[in-house]
């Protein structure tokens, strides 16, 4: 392997962080992944040390190693000498004296231009920042979803040892605690934002945004890009092995000067305090018209107190609404329509009103007065209905930062399980078998599985166990946090904001996978089975051939025929109409499993339905008690519903625990497709015809087979965009394979599947696709039935020759 060193004089560099490519690579012309970089200043006797040990340690992440030296001994001489026997291309930027601006963070954004891998890793030379623990922080960091990773001594078993004497240790603990307290909200989820060991993808910093000075550019990283997602790893600071410190009272005063430049560069709190105590006046009127409307309903003309609660809210909405738009947020810091914000408005108060309501009740057993229990109900809320409206409704009068994602992220290589705190069963009344494939074992019923009960199954057999147990610590914690444990014992555990009492579950990655739910999850087994079970289930199926596609399917005269559309554009009452219609078999109306030959199999989960559905299909067969009940469950759990509980998941709310508790007390509106209209369900078909439904203009057109892929991927992974996933999955390693490389079989199943499938886009203006779909499919001739189905359930099938 060829390795090549580049030492440029000022003359041939110009202005060395001018960006200008550097060449040569290592011989083969294949691009790095990862640039490794190591700024230095005078460490010639580290250079020998770090290469024997760095080179190893990243050589199977696809590396290079680029060194940007500020030095004027012999660093670059002994960078030259030892190169040759790294196993991985090694480069070098000197920047020589008078250019060499912003010190060591000067030297890192230089070296950042000149990266050619996707990926960055900064380090320091002199071995403090273990070769191996590098290597872990750039596997993390180059897994999906993650822009920055961290090495951490500060969260997890990271240890700060190398730190010798008290004077260092009290320095940086004081230095790290004043740079939180000046960033609590960027810093939040950052337990060492002055870590010199970190790595970042190259196209999610700016580094025109960045004004480096001294040693910390992180912090000037993790500041100026609040919006970037941020994953810690936890790491033992080691000892100096060689050279020495650079640390001096100079650098620290520049330390201090560049915290207060960059508190300046992001002040904007001021502004944001004199609209919450504008907005907090408008809510405090309000206050007094929901006060005076509800003494009306409840205390005149003798209205139940819930219902009344529920009438003031739409009075003092529109109060509260009115006064706000035109005085708290002048024209300049309104966003969208005026019916826009109001009915942005009244959907944030409305979803409120739900978590409020059982609270408000509680207070009235307890003894409290209605209009006092109902006044500090709406007093609690307060901060929320501020933020909510401050930073999704309105635009707040300045440019929308984004904001850091809330979650924690913490890779640990040996992260302590708490004790259990009492025994708990292990028996699994509950057993599935999904399409033959996976097994599924519960303590907890998992009603969307329902058609797959397979009580013949043995405990010991099951590749999935979901349990019950007492996940996370005792007492509450300021944010949620996903710690994932590198070691032996893989496992993943995410927790809430409410100690032990939240939505808390703990992974471990077996086999068998083992998923241990808390006591609040166990109580909602729709969001433990689609925000927990099904992206296990996703990935467990792709390591064995199949694929859970995003997908409805039925079988029209013994021709398999799928459906794919956004949410909540009409997929759900076409199926039902073609069944009702034309007959034929029912399959799938939410996922079907697929594998590379063709083949469908069902997935009968049962379907989520609206008002407007069941009056389309002209479903008789529900009682007028489920009809009152899902005309509020169809509102609540609408595609208005779930954008705005995602948009609540940016903020540092306990998301999950919400969305388990909201359907604890509203169920999601959920029938079997049998109830609905009258079909028969199959096993399994080849499907031949794949019609993706729109909402406009009649038009009906071909995909070719790469836009199809494409689109069937993008539709796929939508489907979970709820959290916990987009930080659960990333970390998931299901039989040897990590999540990139289970995305990548993923896409050659379903290229495989695609194949022999002719994709058509069939867009209507009213809601006309069950009428199109049967005259197409009867337009193109009589062919061969294809139908392998079957009466449910039959998993005699051909096993597919990807697993």
């Amino acid at each position: 392997m060829t390795h090549m060193i580049h030492s440029r004089t000022a003359a041939q560099e110009g202005t060395p962080t001018a960006g200008r490519e550097l060449g040569g690579g290592d011989g083969d012309g294949a691009a790095p992944r990862l640039t490794v970089l190591v700024p230095t200043r005078d460490e010639q006797e580290s250079i020998p040390l770090l290469l024997n040990r760095l080179g190893p340690a990243v050589a199977a992440l696809g590396a290079e190693i680029l060194f940007v030296d500020d030095s004027d001994d012999g660093t670059v001489d002994e960078i030259a000498a030892v190169a040759p026997a790294s196993p991985v291309p090694v480069r070098l930027l000197h920047r020589p004296q008078g250019l060499r601006g912003g010190g060591l963070s000067g030297a890192v954004v230089a070296g950042t231009r000149a990266a050619r891998g996707a990926w960055v890793l900064v380090m320091d030379a002199d071995l403090q920042h273990p070769p191996q623990a590098a290597a872990l922080l750039a596997r993390t960091a180059m897994r999906e979803g993650v822009d920055i990773a961290v090495g951490t001594r500060y969260a997890g078993t990271g240890q700060s040892e190398g730190l010798s004497g008290a004077g260092r240790q009290a320095t940086s603990s004081s230095a790290t605690r004043l740079v939180k307290a000046a960033f609590p909200r960027r810093l939040a989820t950052v337990s060492d934002p002055l870590s010199g060991l970190f790595a970042f993808r190259r196209d999610a910093i700016d580094t025109d945004r960045l004004r480096p000075v001294g040693f910390k550019i992180l912090l000037e990283i993790l500041v100026r890009h609040p919006a970037a997602r941020v994953a810690e790893v936890a790491y033992t600071f080691g000892p100096r092995e060689a050279g020495r410190s650079k640390a001096s009272v100079r650098e620290g005063l520049a330390f201090v000067r560049h915290v207060a430049r960059l508190r300046r560069g992001v002040a904007g709190g001021q502004r944001q305090l004199i609209r919450m105590t504008a907005f907090g006046l408008v809510g405090a009127s309000g206050i007094a018209v929901n006060t005076t409307a509800l003494w009306l309903f409840f205390n005149v003309l003798g209205v139940h107190h819930l219902v009344g609660a529920a009438l003031a809210t739409q009075f003092s909405t529109t109060w509260n609404f009115v006064l706000t738009d035109a005085a708290v947020y002048r024209n300049g810091q309104r966003k969208g329509t005026w019916y826009g914000r109001a009915g942005r408005f009244f959907a944030m108060n409305n979803l409120l009103l739900v978590a409020r309501l059982p609270l408000l009740q509680w207070l009235v057993v307890a003894g409290m007065g209605v209009l006092t229990a109902n006044a500090l109900t709406l007093v609690l809320l307060f901060l929320l209905r501020f933020l909510i409206s401050d930073r999704m409704i309105y635009s707040g009068g300045e440019k929308q930062v984004q904001r850091r994602d809330p979650v924690k992220m913490l890779v640990d290589t040996d992260s302590p399980v708490p004790p259990v705190s009492k025994k708990r069963s292990v028996y699994l009344p509950y057993r599935y078998d999904v399409a033959g494939t996976v097994t599924i074992g519960s303590q907890i019923r998992l009603p969307e599985l329902e058609f797959f009960r397979a009580q013949w199954i043995p405990d010991a057999d099951v590749d999935i166990a979901v349990r019950v147990g007492d996940v996370g610590r005792r007492r509450p914690r300021g944010r949620a946090k996903l710690t994932e444990d590198r070691s032996a014992s893989a496992a993943l555990r995410y927790e809430e904001h409410l100690g032990r009492f939240g939505a808390n579950f703990r992974v471990r990655l077996g086999p068998p996978i083992t998923v241990e739910v808390g006591p609040l999850l166990a109580r909602s087994p729709h969001v433990v089975y689609t925000n927990v079970v099904e992206a296990l289930l996703r990935f467990v199926l792709i390591s064995r051939g199949r694929m859970l596609l995003h997908s409805a399917c039925i079988e029209l005269d013994g021709r398999g025929v799928m459906l794919s559309a956004l949410t909540d554009t009409g997929k759900t009452a076409t199926v039902l109409r073609l069944l009702r219609e034309h007959g034929g078999r029912f399959l799938s109306d939410d996922m079907t499993v697929v594998d590379a030959t063709g083949l469908a199999v069902c997935f009968p989960k049962p379907l989520t339905i609206s008002a407007h559905t069941l009056r389309a299909v002209q479903a008789e067969d529900l009682t007028r008690k489920e009809w009152r009940r899902l005309n509020i469950q169809s509102r609540l759990h609408s595609k208005g519903g779930r954008s705005i509980a995602l948009m609540l998941s940016r903020f540092n709310l306990p998301i999950m625990g919400i969305n388990a508790l909201t359907q604890i007390l509203v169920p999601p509106p959920k029938y079997n497709v049998d109830r609905l209209v009258p079909c028969r369900l199959g096993s399994s078909t080849e499907v031949r015809d794949l019609f993706v439904i729109e909402r406009g203009a009649p038009d009906l057109y071909d995909l070719d087979a790469d836009v199809a892929l494409e689109r069937m991927l993008v539709n796929t992974e939508d489907a979970y965009g709820f959290p916990p996933y987009r930080h659960l999955a990333p970390a998931l390693y299901i039989d040897g394979l990590d999540h990139v490389q289970l995305r990548a079989r993923e896409r050659e199943i379903l290229a495989g599947f695609l194949s022999g499938v002719r994709t058509r886009v069939i867009a209507s203006d009213r809601f006309g696709w069950a009428d199109e779909i049967p005259r197409l499919l009867a337009g193109e001739g009589q062919r061969p039935p294809v139908s392998s189905a079957e009466a449910w359930p039959r998993w005699g099938l051909q096993p597919s020759s990807a697993a």
